[in-house]
């Protein structure tokens, strides 16, 4: 039987505005994407805010309603979009550009996607080395860009009039980089920014903004942005809920699928060797290694969590997993991931799996931006604050408390988000046990 509500959820009345930096191919499919749903050009395949069920009580009550009945979530309809990037195109021409989307599509929304137009961006060269473009902001330290991007959140809330906002990370991969002091507090960091420390990354200022005008934030990049002690600090203290890092899609889906299936019949994984090609801005982005440093970190620690080498010696101790990430431009958006896959079985039998996934990584992210973005704002006015690990289904390294491993299952972590609900709206969690049915 249900229980008392956990939670009280303030109305979701008024415009959501969903602001992104990067307005690149994942930022410009999503957002055309929701104009394209909203007209009846399409449907919001990918997307469990939209699509999915949730199943309340036991199997035999019949209870089924799509999440987006169940929880209070904002409408397509309420979404007013805006951000910024170091290209001013805006949405159409970056969309144009990008080569994601058909051109009779984009026609067709032409008028809405014009209209949203990139303020100039916070960028740093050393962070980000391949790519380069006039739409900066110039002047000042890095706490005169913080207050500028402030300013720009601002002047977005009024011009929209929005009563909430959300902010995902949709730029590009900046440079591996690791904590060190000026992010061990806010005092140190806010310190930094006047100071121009150069271990403050762009997207860094960009969550301290965001933070600091009430705005929830998501990182959809591998880098270290707001997962540092000052940040998630700042986001408790101001009640804000926060999640990431990099958007879960391609290869690193597919391995989240594969391998628990692996483990749960105890194969043993000897090599996991992934390449993967692409084209598109992000590719050309990855060619450089210290970005690809960012990605190759995020990649690598799926199998390792899921596997548990450490409790399961014999089949995965001596496993080596190798990625790759080539650019390749004549494939645009269409990114090929390819696995090879060694595996063994009764008394050591060696066997292999071979998978080549002809993906679209934008197309298979759009929905997850979307669903970050009504899921955030939801927490957001549940008065959820912090980390939100249980949005941990979107991520390929999810953010955890300080000495908790992730858990990169993700049918424990479909599991997880959707218990979440359920204890959101005083159900009864599922256990899965069905012991009753046979009593």
């Amino acid at each position: 039987m249900p229980s008392q509500n956990h939670l009280n959820f303030a109305p979701a009345d008024g415009k959501l505005g969903v602001l992104i930096p990067g307005m690149g191919a994942v930022a410009t499919t999503f957002m055309a994407g929701v104009e394209a749903v909203k007209r009846g050009l399409g449907q919001p395949v990918g997307s469990l805010t939209q699509l999915a069920t949730i199943r309340l009580g036991k199997r035999t009550d019949n209870r089924t309603p799509l999440i987006k009945d169940f929880v209070p979530l904002a409408g397509l309809d309420q979404l007013v979009f805006g951000g910024w990037d170091i290209y001013p195109d805006n949405a159409y021409e970056a969309a144009t550009h990008a080569k994601v989307l058909e051109q009779p599509l984009l026609e067709q929304l032409r008028q809405p996607l014009e209209a949203i137009r990139p303020m100039a961006a916070v960028f740093d060269q050393e962070y980000v080395k391949r790519i380069h473009g006039p739409n900066l902001k110039t002047k000042g330290s890095k706490m005169d860009k913080a207050q500028a991007l402030v300013e720009d959140i601002e002047g977005f809330r009024r011009a929209s009039g929005c009563s909430r906002l959300v902010m995902v990370w949709c730029g590009s991969t900046e440079v591996f980089h690791r904590p060190v002091e000026v992010h061990q507090s806010l005092e140190k960091f806010e310190k930094g920014l006047a100071g121009n420390d150069p271990d403050i990354a762009p997207s860094q200022v960009y969550a301290y903004a965001a933070l600091k005008c009430g705005v929830p934030y998501a990182n959809g990049a591998p880098h270290l942005s707001h997962d540092i002690p000052a940040l998630l600090d700042m986001a408790r203290d101001r009640a804000l809920p926060v999640c990431g890092k990099d958007f879960k899609t391609g290869q690193t889906y597919m391995k989240t699928l594969l391998a628990p299936g692996l483990k749960a019949r105890m194969l043993g994984v000897q090599g996991w060797f992934s390449t993967n090609i692409l084209g598109n801005r992000d590719g050309e982005v990855l060619d450089d290694p210290g970005s690809f440093k960012s990605k190759e970190e995020t990649k690598l620690s799926v199998l390792d969590q899921i596997l548990q080498p450490h409790l399961y010696p014999n089949l995965y101790k001596d496993l080596y997993h190798a990625v790759r990430i080539n650019y390749y431009p004549p494939r645009g958006d269409a990114k090929e991931g390819w696995d090879n896959i060694d595996i063994f079985g009764w008394l050591g039998y060696p066997m292999q799996i071979k998978i080549d996934f002809l993906c679209r990584d934008s197309i298979l992210a759009a929905p997850l931006v979307l669903d970050l973005v009504l899921f955030l704002d939801l927490a957001g006015r549940a008065g959820m604050k912090g980390i939100q690990e249980w949005l941990s289904f979107y991520f390929k390294a999810p953010i955890t408390a300080p000495g908790l491993y992730p858990e990169h299952d993700i049918f424990i972590q479909l599991m997880k988000l959707k218990n979440t609900l359920r204890w959101m709206r005083g159900e009864e969690l599922i256990t899965h046990l069905g012991l009753e049915y046979y009593d």
